[in-house]
Parts: C-alpha cells; structure tokens; sequence
C-alpha cells in the first residue's frame, strides 16, 4: 500500500530535492545551464506567448510540442529570469524529484509483498532509485530548460499506473482509478515529447485490451461485476481512451490551422525530416539511415554512454538485460517490461525518421543527439535493480552474503557515476561542443545589437540565434519574426506581419538582421538595404544588420 508520508518516501524527497538543487546551483554557477541551443530556444517560446508584436498561443509555433513552454511561460515573465534562464529550469527540476519517487514506488510495488524478503525488496527498490536519481547526465539536464526531465516524470508514472490498474484488473474493483491517472500521465508524455506518441499507443493499446477482455470474460462465465462498479470500469475506459486520443488530435488541428498541414511537425520545414534536407549533403546518411540493426546499436551505445564509461557500462547493459528474466517471471514484475518502450521508438526514429545520433566515439566522431540514450535511464534503473532483488531473494544466499552483494552495488553505482563526473558527463559534453561557436557569435552580435537605437524596430529571422536578442535584453515586442502571421482567422494568411515586413521593410522596421541566405537577406538585396555591422565568427552564419531607412544621428 503506498504511503507518502511514509519515512522512505519523505526521506527520498529530500535527497532527490537536494540533489537537484545542488546540481541547478553547480551548474548556473559556471553558466552552463544555457549551453543547449534547444533549452534557449524553449525559454523564447515561451517568452514570446506574451512577449511578441502578435502574443498569443500562435506563438507556441509547430515541430516542439506546447507544454514544456507554457510549463515554463510563468518563470520567464521578468526580464532578469528571462536573460538568465535561472527559473526556467524549475519545471525540470520538479519533474526530477517526481521522477526520482516514481522509480521507487514503481519497484516497491512491482516487486513480491511478503514478509520474508521486505528487505530484500527495500534494498533494490532504493538500488534502482539511486541508479535513476544519481545518474549526472540527468542531474545535469534537469537544470537546464530542456524536456528530458519533465518526459521521463510522465513517463515513469505512467507506468506506475498501468501497472497498478493491470494488477487491480484481476479483482473486482480497483483498475478504474489507476486507469485514469495512467491516461492523464500518457497525455501529459504526449505533449512533452513526440516518445510519448509511442508510449501511449502501446501502453493505452494494452490497458485498454486489458480491460475489455477482463469485461468480456466475466460476462461469458456468466458471471457479472456489481452494476456501479461495471458502469465504473466502462466509463474509465472509455474516458482514458479519449484523453490519449485527444493529443495528437488536437496537435494536428492546431498544425492543420496555423501551418496549413496537420503534420507540419513530421514533414514541415522545421521538422526533423526538414532540417535534415536543408543542412544534409544529398550523398550523406547519418549512421543507421534505413539499417534498423544499426540504428539500434547506435543507440544501445548512446545509452550506455549516458551510464558510464568504458567497459562500465557494458556491465549496466549486462545488469538490465539480466533484470528482464527476472521481471518476466514474477507476474507482479511484467509491466517493469515497459520502461523498455524507447529503445524501439528510437531505433525506429533513427533508422526511418531523420533522426541522427553522432557521438565522439563512432563515426561520425561527433555530438549531437547523444542526450536520447537517457530516455532508457528508468529501464536500465529498474531492471537492474530486479536483478539485485532475484540475487538478494535466493534462499541460498546468507544473511552475511546478502550484506555484502547490497553494499557491493550500492558502490558500484557510485563508482560508476564517479568516473562519470571525472569525466565529464557525456550530455554536458554534448552541449559544450555544440555551443562553442554559437556563444561567442551570439554574444557578438548581441553587443552589436545593444548599440543600436533602444526604440528600435527589428525585422529578424530567430529560429537559430534567438539567444542574441536574450543576451542583449531586447523584447521581441521589438522584433518582427517568423511567427508573427495573425490570429486564428488569419493564420493561414500570406500576408500577415512577417510577410508584410519583408515586401515593405522600410514602413514596419528601422533595422533588418539577415544570417547568410536567409529570408531577411534576400529582402536586403531586394531592396538595396545599406549594411552598417557584419558579425562574423568561425563555424556560424555571417550576420549582417540593414539600416531600412536613415536615422537620425
């Protein structure tokens, strides 16, 4: 029975609390809790809902699902916390705490409730909550703005409560409660990140076949629930199922609206699919491209790399792998099989959805996507920590023995993780390489910008180097954009503020910001803007500011 105010559970909040305070003020502290460009990029989302020359839910824009932003919109409403960023990750940081219990009250629970191994079950429900909570590539995202945090929470307790509602579905009542919950958990994935997609029609698939065969059986032995508690179970699966079909419903509406093709986010410009056209060479393939076992490896690989290094976390795999025969035998323990759903949501993704991950030890010797290795965290913490309970609950073992294999573990995590630190963990890593040319153009061209007239209008292209405009302290109210088309009725318009402003810039803004051969720099040379600053830095875009008419001196 769960028990949140119980010693364990209160304990554990204040370490998961602790340990992710420490790591956000570690971190902002040596200002790397802005080194991702996408955690950037989520901050002005959702600074520009309200802060735009067109506010309004338009401005949450296709590609990036809208709850991390609107979860973070209250945190950037100063303008210090927007420059910084600081508060930004509290949505992350609340989400690892959650995230930290749901890990171990999915194992308390998933595991046997008999007396003889209490401790035994104690002991690795704590393994596979310190294997989760203490990873540092997670303690590091979430004190950033980015949404593998938040992801995971939904994630973990989703499972939490398909576990609890496909356990209940064997009694009389029970199932309808953790149905619910389950379904709410599953939508709030959906709309965090597209894993939950995946997720939920699994997970939704099953629990909801679950259900009516439970239904479907007891009716042919003739047997029937009490009325209030059959209306129950039939109400909640049909409720849970409209919640999850609601997301992608919704999301394709909103896309089919504001962007004229209800999967502008699968196959738009900004997509994943189009961001590989536009930056890939047509005779390359990132590794994995429609080789499915590939695409698997490279990402058993990143996985590992986000565990330990070396070999490591060759013996993590090992630890998971083994945990598997051990869920798969103990009926309580099968739904633990679940937390393994993003291993082929992304081998599927990098073999056939444009999604690359590079990392320095495999070609192509580089870093990008290396973060998504992280999203098998909770099978890795879970399933290994179902191992540690099979060795502590053989009847074989002594007392003594026990002792010491629950000691042994426990510091073999923490050797693991040290080595990590020592080297720095891999997503870390991730951001600083991918962030090493971006900071200082940025921070060139927001000088540059700060120079300019306070009351100034900018017309700018901000899909890659939002972040100057945060450095230099200018509200986008001030920036004519890319989203800035109308409101709703005219949404699907081509006429709208963006397109008015490169047809006409001279009228609508005092200054044209152009990145190479954007859209702003082609209406330069249409217009014979003159140039008054060029920004130029090693491995960026030429940035290059317009006068659009004389101001005077």
């Amino acid at each position: 029975m769960n028990r949140p105010n119980s010693p364990a559970n209160v304990a554990l909040r204040l370490l998961a609390g602790l340990a992710s305070l420490s790591a956000f003020f570690y971190y902002y502290s040596h200002a790397q809790v802005l080194l991702y460009g996408d955690a950037v990029a989520h901050i002005n989302i959702a600074r520009r809902v309200f802060d735009s020359r067109t506010p309004g839910p338009l401005q949450l824009g296709t590609v990036w699902l809208p709850l991390p932003h609107l979860l973070i919109m209250p945190f950037v409403v100063s303008d210090a916390a927007w420059q910084s960023g600081m508060l930004a990750s509290l949505p992350s940081m609340l989400a690892y705490v959650l995230a930290v219990l749901g890990m171990f009250r999915l194992l308390r629970d998933s595991l046997p409730e008999n007396a003889e191994q209490a401790t035994a079950r104690g002991l690795a429900a704590a393994f596979g909550a310190a294997v989760f909570g203490a990873n540092p590539n997670l303690l590091y995202l979430q004190a950033t703005a980015m949404t593998e945090s938040l992801y995971l929470a939904w994630f973990v307790w989703s499972v939490v409560f398909a576990a609890e509602s496909l356990r209940a579905d064997r009694e009389e009542e029970g199932a309808a409660r953790p149905l619910l919950r389950c379904s709410l958990c599953l939508a709030g994935a959906m709309l965090t990140r597209y894993d939950g997609w995946f997720a939920a029609a699994i997970m939704g698939g099953i629990l909801l076949l679950t259900g009516m065969r439970r239904l479907h059986a007891l009716q042919n032995e003739g047997r029937a629930l009490p009325t209030p508690a059959a209306t129950r179970l039939r109400k909640s699966l049909a409720l849970a199922a409209l919640i999850v079909l609601a997301v992608p419903a919704l999301w394709m509406a909103y896309n089919a609206v504001v962007f004229g093709n209800p999967l502008d986010f699968l196959n738009g410009p900004y997509s994943a699919r189009g961001i590989a056209r536009r930056t890939s060479a047509a005779e390359f393939h990132h590794p994995g491209y429609r080789d499915l076992p590939l695409a698997l490896l490279y990402y058993v690989k990143a996985t590992g790399l986000n565990l330990a290094n070396g070999w490591w976390e060759k013996i993590w795999l090992v630890l998971a792998a083994a945990g598997i025969f051990t869920a798969a035998s103990l009926r309580r323990s099968r739904p633990m099989l679940l937390l393994w759903l993003p291993l082929p949501f992304y081998a599927l993704s990098i073999a056939y959805g444009d999604v690359p991950i590079f990392m320095p030890q495999w070609w192509p010797h580089s870093y990008y996507n290396v973060r998504y290795g992280l999203e098998l965290l909770p099978a890795v913490a879970g399933l290994s920590a179902m191992a540690l309970y099979a060795a502590l609950a053989a009847r074989r073992l002594p007392s003594s023995g026990k002792s010491v294999l629950a000691a042994l573990a426990f510091l073999f995590v923490a050797l693991s993780y040290i080595g990590l630190w020592r080297t720095q963990p891999i997503c870390l890593q991730e951001a600083i390489a991918n962030s090493r040319t971006r900071i200082p153009f940025e921070t060139e061209l927001a000088v540059q910008l700060h120079r300019l007239p306070p009351s100034a209008t900018l017309l700018m292209y901000i899909g890659d180097h939002v972040g100057a405009l945060q450095r230099a302290g200018i509200p986008l109210r001030r920036v004519i954009q890319e989203g800035n088309h109308g409101d709703w009725k005219h949404a699907l318009s081509k006429s709208g503020l963006w397109e008015q402003a490169l047809a006409e810039p001279e009228r609508l803004a005092d200054y044209a910001v152009a990145f190479d051969d954007d859209a702003v720099a082609r209406c330069a040379r249409q217009h014979r803007l003159p140039a008054v600053v060029v920004v130029e830095t090693l491995g960026q875009p030429r940035a290059t500011i317009y006068q659009t008419h004389p101001w005077p001196r």
